[in-house]
């Protein structure tokens, strides 16, 4: 076969023979009768912009490490960002087990086939919801935004009612895509926060539900990094009004922060990437959704959920689905929502995590996260011309430091900041412009306290 017939050999099927055979196997006489369906306005009518073949696996992967090498990661720079995405310590272990091949190529599964994966999920599910101090939790979704819409959708089918309030804090990515998520059914409106401490606005609230709000959802920690204190009160707000309390958290923090069930959330959503997974580029995030073991919440799970039952042999139990009836795998188009993939090996790599720290490993973990933010904001509010907001209110991870007495951008002091080896924080001007030049910034248990002063020393040093 000449070169000219091989488009790029490390594409499956791209071989012309190969082709050939597979339009035998469904009797079409060329690629275009094949997609006759595709209507010829939505076709790309060129040759697609793509360099020459390499046509070697060495050349491509000398190619592709030659790209990777231009990016700066956490693995040389000291990095102060989250925003969503944190850098945490993650054990060896957790590498260990979730790259395992029973685990590592585990896709969809049935119990019959793949018993070790469905208990390492159920473990992870048992140990989440211990957490959470709830009875029920999914396997995991795509990631935290899809966790959010979804227990968003749950509430608005159980109550019937089309409003959702959320806090004008939220991140607005996140805003986002939860905003396209549950477009069909519900609108989103946003409740003011308090300037001065970044708590929501309880008169804007209860100025604005009413009997058209089927959820009040708050995130605690806020994505601003402050605890939401009033949480209780608005729990209650939205319960008097026949709302569903929604909370999103970081389950990394509920080893020193009591968890949403214990201030009346209905149902908790939130993101486990904390929980013993590498920041990847698109990639290392899964979403979780808790709730109480009542059926308006359970048969509202579009997702899969793992139980314990009995088997055909006495004193034996087996690892399987939970009312699969009301998912899209078993009724497809007529399941509560579409739900594909699951993130199930961030589930096992979580509860993985969670086994090797215990309960007393959490609080530990989470006292540690807390000291060493106080202990960066009473350094940072030293520095001339910087202080940081809502510095009174409590806080987990992150926090917001302010620039403007400084004379400097956030964009002037973050290149600044690079140029010493290190990420800064988050510009936050452009989506929150009433914060003026301000910078998310985060803390975690792989700071150190020369780390924390060697950020403090070079942002000095940037705002002369």
């Amino acid at each position: 076969m000449s070169q000219k017939k091989i488009v790029y050999p490390y594409i499956p099927n791209s071989v012309q023979a190969t082709k050939e055979a597979m339009l035998k196997a469904v009797n079409a006489k060329s690629v275009e009768e094949f997609f006759a369906d595709i209507p010829d306005f939505i076709r790309l009518k060129r040759k697609m912009n793509l360099p020459e073949p390499l046509l070697s696996e060495a050349a491509l992967v000398r190619h592709v490490e030659g790209l990777l090498s231009k990016n700066q990661s956490t693995r040389e720079m000291l990095s102060f960002l989250g925003a969503g995405c944190a850098q945490h310590h993650v054990p060896a272990v957790c590498d260990e087990i979730n790259s395992r091949s029973e685990f590592l190529t585990a896709y969809a599964g049935e119990p019959y086939e793949d018993h070790g994966r469905f208990q390492a999920l159920f473990e992870y599910e048992s140990m989440m919801a211990e957490l959470l101090n709830m009875d029920v939790v999914n396997v995991p979704v795509y990631d935290g935004f899809q966790a959010t819409g979804t227990a968003l959708r749950m509430a608005g089918r159980i109550t019937g009612r089309k409003v959702v309030l959320a806090p004008a804090t939220m991140m607005p990515d996140k805003l986002s895509k939860v905003r396209d998520y549950v477009k069909p059914d519900l609108q989103v409106e946003l409740v003011p926060f308090d300037p001065s401490t970044g708590l929501m606005d309880l008169k804007a609230l209860k100025k604005q539900i009413g009997a058209k709000t089927a959820a009040v959802f708050i995130e605690n920690p806020s994505y601003l990094g402050f605890l939401e204190t009033q949480a209780e009160k608005i729990g209650k707000i939205a319960h008097e009004n026949g709302a569903i309390f929604v909370v999103g958290v970081d389950p990394i923090s509920l080893g020193v922060i009591n968890p949403p069930a214990e201030y009346g959330g209905d149902i908790v959503c939130g993101d486990i990437q904390s929980l013993g997974i590498h920041m990847n580029y698109g990639g290392g995030h899964a979403g979780f959704i808790a709730s109480r073991d009542e059926e308006k919440f359970v048969m509202e799970f579009p997702s899969r959920l793992f139980g314990l039952a009995t088997t055909c042999v006495d004193g034996e139990c087996g690892f399987g689905d939970v009312a699969y009836d009301r998912t899209s795998f078993a009724v497809r188009e007529e399941g509560k929502e579409w739900v594909g993939t699951a993130a199930a090996l961030w589930g096992i790599t979580a509860g993985v995590y969670m086994a090797l720290m215990g309960p007393q490993g959490m609080v530990e973990l989470g006292q540690g996260i807390m000291q060493r933010v106080r202990y960066a904001v009473r350094k940072l509010n030293h520095v001339s011309g910087v202080k940081t907001h809502f510095a009174n209110t409590p806080h987990f991870k992150e926090f917001v430091v302010n620039f403007d007495k400084t004379g400097k951008t956030v964009q002037q002091i973050n290149q600044a900041l690079q140029e010493k080896g290190i990420f800064g924080g988050k510009d936050l001007s452009a989506d929150f412009p009433s914060l003026g030049q301000s910078a998310l910034y985060c803390v975690t248990e792989v700071h150190t306290q020369a780390d924390i002063d060697t950020l403090v020393n070079a942002i000095q040093e940037a705002v002369k």
